[in-house]
């Protein structure tokens, strides 16, 4: 395992340690609302503080963007960390939440990792190095058809004007689909579409912090990913579309159509 990405792993596993502890004592954890229909919880930022200072300690001129931090600049390298990716899950006790954390070269997804700490599993990738579920080698699945593909989806919470445009197109994709889950973290739904469990998953409006990790998963696991006009921008603009390559085109061909 590449000393980066150990690291990462570390980090991950110590910032699931302080979820778990606020996990099992819910009734007294602190929560404040950053905006309508997003959270923040002692846990999310204890969980980034512990992340930080492990990455930091190894990689102390390297740059951050974490999501209740913010951005702190350095060299080619920046980590980038969701220390709890579901958040409105994890403070109702829906047991659907994960730690997400990568490292960029520029532009370049490097290293990632997505942590479920109530499954214990561990989703790690290296650029080129392929992508693994507890130390497991994992692949995308080999759906031919998007009548039979199991997709994921998210709401555009943040962003509640573009409910209608998400809604034609969850509307088409209900009719041309085996079914479609939203689980409420974008972190797990990418890995999960790496390891084979959904064929696919598209969603509008989310942060780096969110897909990072996730998008190297899937891609060192033999998906495409790209954002809804079929370019690499995703990660700017927030709006994303994955699947295993033999239901890729005809998926962002449907999803594209209503996107704008």
């Amino acid at each position: 395992m590449h000393p980066m990405l150990n690291t990462a792993v570390r980090a991950a596993r110590q910032a699931a340690r302080v979820i778990l502890m606020h996990y099992d004592r819910l009734d007294r954890i602190e929560v404040t609302r950053k905006a309508r229909n997003d959270y923040v919880s002692q846990a999310d930022t204890e969980a980034e503080e512990i992340a930080l200072e492990i990455l930091l300690k190894a990689y102390p001129d390297h740059g951050v963007l974490a999501e209740e931090s913010g951005q702190r600049e350095g060299g080619e390298y920046t980590w980038v960390i969701d220390p709890l990716d579901g958040t409105t899950n994890f403070i109702h006790g829906f047991p659907q939440f994960a730690v997400s954390i990568a490292v960029l070269k520029d532009r370049t997804i490097e290293h990632g990792v997505v942590y479920d700490p109530l499954r214990n599993e561990l989703f790690t990738a290296s650029r080129g190095q392929g992508a693994q579920l507890n130390e497991r080698r994992i692949r995308v699945s080999s759906c031919a058809h998007l009548e039979t593909a199991l997709l994921g989806t998210g709401f555009p919470f943040r962003e509640l004007d573009r409910l209608d445009q998400w809604t034609k197109t969850f509307r088409m994709l209900t009719r041309r689909s085996a079914g479609i889950r939203r689980t409420g973290s974008a972190a797990l739904d990418l890995a999960y579409v790496a390891a084979g469990r959904m064929d696919g998953f598209w969603e509008f409006g989310l942060k780096v912090w969110d897909m990072a990790a996730g998008a190297l998963l899937i891609r060192e696991a033999g998906g495409l990913i790209s954002d809804p006009e079929g370019g690499q921008d995703f990660l700017d603009t927030g709006d994303v579309v994955t699947a295993n390559p033999r239901i890729f085109n005809e998926f962002l061909r449907t999803v594209a159509r209503h996107h704008t």
